[in-house]
């Protein structure tokens, strides 16, 4: 739209919910960035990667065979050889089966299984980690486009109270200086609203850039699941589940077993080898002696043991073991450093998480007694006992506890969102992305099919739920085409109508 609905006499039509079919949810941003989204696709080749490493470590315990065929023309003879032939044509088979090599195969398929959990775990954050930012980016969205309409409707009620200053300075009811205090609220409005704007854009590239469309008309969210109740029930679920620590983990095993590979270079190795051969000479081969043939062709096999042990090596085998220890070393520290690293982001987002609660519920407050208060001040100046700067005041005061709030609001399920991913409760068998609802109750690995999530309560429940109504934003004048069409949801905030009019 072009300019605001006629004036702010019916406000709550910026509240109106999108046409039905039009909205998207989070559902719906988070399925298809997980079937899109390259940084997710790339994860997943390189775990495909990772997993052939241990077809190619089970592939040194297996049976080799080669098999070599020749044909040959010789093309000049030796003056004395009587019986040389002119032509041959030969075949050869070899077999080779270990049967013992230090445990170096052993070990390198352990290795290569570990390194595949590590792969699976590092996938996993992968996952949780974009879902993160993609619940950051869509809850962006929502309050950028909320503060965004705050501003504008925050413009609209300044211009109407200039106009108002305007005509009381023309009958003489307010002084000039009235009217200039007007004058300059107004244009630090409009170039708040023009800031809340350009974030607003900011805000919707970057949901384009993780979710890979635009976003449309964006429902609420869902609830999210029943949290823990204190930061030592999270740190405990956290450190059984996060993907960094397991993964950190499953490296230290890998290269515990990379030393035992690198010890087996010293050990002796034995393999039972079979080899077979043929040989035709394609009737060339003849004698100069009367009487006398040679046989055109002949078979050979055979069998046997080959053992290799090693002796002096240059001092390889120990410079391996050296190297395998400190690597070894390496990852066990990394273990405990992941695991402290887990455990300060879960207790931070634990704490992020009760603190937005409270700025909710204060928010809330200070939104009740601004509107109150505004309410109060517009009175009392339309009978003498306040002045216009107390009335542009209240209009600001209100506007910064609305704009906190939304904040706080967003901020709040960002906050429990990453808890839950720190936990490693945040993937898609956790949301349940494909099984009909997006949280399942609780912690429960299994998919819970059932019926979608009941409607919450409106702003943030106890739960940390939160209620957005999707519609379509308004196009500022002068804007240009800033929302490509798609209008990102402005939160329902309810406000006071009666308190908003000037």
């Amino acid at each position: 739209m072009k300019k605001l609905i006629a004036s702010l006499a019916f406000p709550s039509l910026l509240f109106l919910p999108a046409a039905p079919g039009q909205a998207e949810s989070l559902r719906q941003a988070l399925i298809h960035a997980y079937r899109t989204n390259p940084s997710l696709t790339a994860a997943r080749a390189g775990l495909r990667a990772t997993d052939e490493g241990v077809p190619i470590a089970k592939a040194a315990a297996r049976p080799t065979l080669s098999a070599t065929a020749d044909y040959q023309e010789f093309v000049v003879r030796s003056a004395n050889s009587f019986s040389a032939p002119l032509r041959a044509a030969n075949a050869n088979a070899n077999l080779s089966f270990p049967l013992y090599q230090g445990g170096r195969v052993k070990n390198a398929i352990r290795a290569a299984d570990a390194r595949v959990e590590a792969g699976r775990a590092n996938l996993r954050f992968t996952e949780a980690d974009l879902f993160t930012a993609i619940v950051s980016v869509y809850m962006d969205v929502m309050r950028d486009s909320a503060i965004a309409a705050f501003n504008r409707q925050n413009v609209a009620v300044l211009e109407t109270n200039l106009q108002a200053s305007q005509d009381r300075f023309e009958v003489g009811d307010l002084t000039r200086t009235d009217v200039a205090q007007s004058e300059a609220r107004l244009s630090v409005a409009r170039g708040q609203l023009e800031l809340a704007l350009a974030q607003l854009d900011a805000s919707l590239e970057n949901y384009l850039r993780f979710v890979g469309l635009p976003a449309r008309d964006l429902e609420q969210p869902p609830a999210l699941p029943g949290l823990p109740r204190t930061p030592t029930e999270a740190v405990a679920i956290a450190i059984e589940n996060n993907p960094q620590l397991l993964a950190a983990n499953a490296d230290a095993k890998a290269a515990r077993h990379d030393v035992r590979v690198a010890a087996a270079s010293r050990l002796p190795r034995l393999s039972a080898v079979a080899s077979g051969g043929y040989n035709n000479y394609l009737g060339t081969l003849t004698s100069s002696f009367p009487g006398r043939a040679f046989q055109q062709a002949q078979t050979t096999t055979t069998i046997g043991l080959s053992a290799t042990i090693p002796l002096y090596q240059g001092g390889l085998p120990a410079a391996e073991v050296r190297r395998a220890n400190a690597l070894e070393s390496q990852a066990l520290e990394q273990t405990i450093f992941v695991e402290r690293r887990v455990v300060a982001e879960v207790r931070a987002a634990y704490s992020r998480y009760q603190a937005t609660q409270v700025v909710i519920q204060s928010s809330r407050a200070a939104v009740a007694a601004n509107e109150l208060a505004l309410e109060g001040v517009r009175a009392e100046n339309s009978v003498g006992t306040r002045n216009v700067l107390d009335v542009l005041n209240a209009e600001q005061e209100l506007l910064n506890s609305r704009v906190q709030l939304v904040t706080a609001q967003r901020d709040a399920y960002v906050a429990g969102f990453t808890l839950l991913a720190a936990m490693g409760r945040a993937e898609a068998r956790d949301l349940n992305l494909f099984g009909g609802t997006l949280f399942e109750p609780g912690f429960s690995r299994k998919p819970a099919a059932g019926p979608t999530l009941p409607e919450i309560d409106p702003i943030f429940a106890p739960d940390g739920s939160i209620e957005f109504e999707s519609v379509p934003v308004e196009q500022h004048p002068g804007e240009g085409d800033r929302s490509s069409g798609f209008g990102p949801a402005t939160p329902r905030l309810t406000p006071n109508t009666e308190a908003d009019q000037p």
